[in-house]
């Protein structure tokens, strides 16, 4: 009888927690055996670490790019200069520093175009 409340309890969690993401968005599809069925959206719940993600990959193949671009020396001398700005050209030198990654993706950059 145990064993049958853990197991009725466990499957009611599952509902109330199902409602509740469906309380959120739902989508109605039909199932592979043709039944209609409503399931929780996916996207409202992986939206930010996804936008989060692909914010930090542009970031870094811009920086990439315009660092290829300009050269080592003019991309720090503009950092430089967006340094000693007002507050939001600070932010945006401190976004655009040469990071590890950055680095090392511009050495691959210079050696695949040779």
């Amino acid at each position: 009888m145990d064993q049958a409340l853990k197991s009725f309890r466990k499957r009611e969690q599952a509902v109330r927690r199902k409602h509740i993401r469906m309380s959120q968005g739902y989508i109605t599809r039909i199932g592979r055996n043709g039944v209609i069925e409503q399931v929780p959206d996916r996207k409202l719940a992986a939206n930010g670490l996804g936008l989060l993600l692909r914010l930090a990959v542009v970031l870094t193949a811009f920086k990439v790019l315009v660092l290829t671009w300009l050269g080592e020396a003019v991309y720090l001398e503009t950092l430089d200069v967006l340094s000693r700005g007002p507050t939001h050209e600070k932010a945006g030198a401190w976004l655009m520093q040469i990071d590890p990654l950055t680095r090392k993706l511009v050495d691959l950059v210079a050696f695949i175009s040779g």
